[in-house]
């Protein structure tokens, strides 16, 4: 089930497990579980040091990034939800980078989250909605080549890697992967 992002409490997609909201950065809740995940180690091990510190960092995090999105782009990152206890394990959804020229795939767990299946059920009701509903006919992920979790949750969801991508010399060479619409 879908809904186009407008409403910040209503699921802008649904899955058997999952429900995924579009963050709301007046919702303690989200702003608490957000300053959270950008800490683990895993994330910023895998996808990077946002600097996000403090509740006010994170606040400023989800304005800047996912509501913004939600508003210049019609979609970005949603919180994922287990609808059987209501918890929120991650978040799963689109980006849109100035630096690539499709939207990309983006997804990040709690740890404890982990080794279920729901970043695929995730992330696969995501390609529908990003191919189905948004009608993008080519959506791209990133990944840390050694993040080797997240490319086997790629390669689940027939995504063909493509090439190595480095944006400056700083940073490390990323994987980059393409998913097509069905025809």
């Amino acid at each position: 089930m879908w809904r186009r992002c407008s409403e910040l409490n209503a699921a802008v997609i649904e899955t058997e497990r999952l429900a995924l909201h579009a963050f709301d950065p007046d919702s303690e809740g989200d702003v608490a579980f957000m300053q959270r995940l950008l800490n683990e180690p895993s994330f910023i091990q895998n996808i990077g040091d946002r600097g996000v510190r403090s509740l006010v960092d994170a606040h400023a995090y989800l304005l800047k990034g996912p509501v913004a999105s939600y508003a210049a782009n019609g979609f970005g990152l949603y919180r994922m939800q287990v609808k059987a206890s209501g918890d929120t394990i991650g978040t799963c959804g689109l980006v849109k980078r100035a630096t690539l020229d499709h939207a990309d795939l983006g997804y990040a767990l709690l740890p404890e989250s982990c080794g279920m299946g729901y970043a695929v059920e995730a992330a696969a009701a995501v390609l529908a909605y990003g191919h189905g509903v948004l009608g993008l006919p080519r959506i791209l992920a990133i990944i840390n080549p050694g993040n080797t979790a997240s490319i086997r949750v790629l390669e689940k969801l027939d995504f063909r890697f493509e090439n190595m991508v480095q944006w400056s010399p700083d940073n490390v060479a990323l994987k980059l992967f393409a998913h097509e619409a069905p025809r």
